[in-house]
């Protein structure tokens, strides 16, 4: 390897970090990973409509250990349970699980997550809720694709502080790159 192409690699490198670094401070600064991504994919001029889509992936999960507790609900509860991958344009920049209460929503926004491609976060916005980051690291959790850049997993809350959803996000290399 020459000198010049180590520089290269290396040049890429730290574009990469500090991509990942800015992406994960825009996650960080908004309640929703919805509203984060289309902010992020239209200041970065990542599609002519930066809006997000959720493409539903099929299939179920298992509920990861400690799910119910976080949630603080008994084992009767109902859960929603979604995988998706959120699109802006033709980019696919993250790959998500989604574990929620079914009974801390209403009929319409379980119908809608039920049936639609609309993200989790807009369908739920009307509740007004936060976002708690309970880790967030370089690459992926289980349960994510190959390829992964940063991977979080996020509880989220009503304004009242009840658990709503627990989620694992798996950002790809297509959210950082331009």
């Amino acid at each position: 390897m020459t000198i010049a192409t180590a520089a290269g690699l290396a040049s890429a490198c730290t574009a990469d970090q500090q991509s990942i670094a800015a992406l994960e401070r825009a996650l960080g600064s908004n309640p929703s990973a919805t509203r984060a991504l289309e902010d992020w994919c239209a200041a970065r001029g990542l599609a002519e409509n930066p809006v997000i889509v959720a493409r539903r992936i099929k299939g179920e999960a298992a509920e990861p250990a400690g799910l119910r507790e976080r949630l603080g609900v008994d084992a009767g509860a109902a859960l929603g349970y979604r995988h998706v991958q959120l699109v802006c344009g033709d980019r696919v920049l993250s790959e998500a699980h989604n574990w929620y209460v079914r009974d801390r929503l209403t009929a319409d926004m379980n119908t809608a997550l039920d049936t639609g491609d609309t993200p989790f976060g807009k369908i739920v916005g009307p509740l007004g809720f936060s976002r708690e980051t309970l880790d967030s690291r370089k690459g992926g959790e289980p349960g994510c694709p190959p390829g992964v850049v940063l991977s979080q997993i996020a509880l989220l809350r009503l304004a009242d502080g009840r658990p709503l959803a627990l989620v694992t996000e798996c950002y790809t290399r297509a959210a950082i790159e331009r």
